[in-house]
């Protein structure tokens, strides 16, 4: 059965919210960041299960670059979509921004690209809908993520060879 394709719209996250108290500082007085890894993980989930109407588990993160730190009272937006699917796997791009919600000042503070792999029922690998990417910037994406997936690919059978 051949799925309708769907436009990185259908599925993505323009605001998902936390906001940062005290308890969700490092040593350094700035936002963990793992809290921010976990917060970008659990959004791309989120945008890889509405894209593909299956269970989905994170199979790779291909980068998470901290940009610029967060503190505590700001509040984290964090917005992501998918950028591309092939087979079973769909890559999603998350952006992160700190806002003082007093000036609505907002600043860039994490970007990084994960990638999920739809599951069946039984915990296989299942297809997933054709990504249709309709604007400008979503179709740089889309590319974009193929070029990331090749040298993730290359990186990945380079570790096998020398095991």
């Amino acid at each position: 059965m051949t799925q309708a394709s769907k436009s990185p719209r259908d599925s993505a996250i323009d605001q998902n919210v936390h906001k940062v108290f005290p308890n969700d500082l490092n040593s350094e007085y700035t936002v963990f960041g793992g809290l921010v890894m976990g917060l970008c993980d659990r959004t791309a989930l989120i945008v890889a299960e509405r894209h593909s109407g299956r269970t989905c588990v994170t199979a790779a993160v291909d980068s998470l670059n901290f940009l610029a730190p967060a503190r505590s009272g700001e509040t984290l937006i964090v917005k992501a979509s998918v950028n591309r699917t092939w087979n079973s796997s769909m890559e999603i791009g998350v952006y992160v921004a700190a806002e003082n919600s007093h000036s609505g000042e907002r600043r860039h503070v994490v970007s990084a690209y994960l990638t999920f792999v739809a599951l069946d029922e039984s915990g296989r690998p299942v297809a997933v809908p054709a990504l249709r990417p309709e604007s400008a910037v979503e179709r740089r994406r889309y590319e974009a993520a193929e070029r990331r997936r090749n040298a993730r690919l290359a990186a990945r059978a380079e570790a096998s060879a020398r095991s």
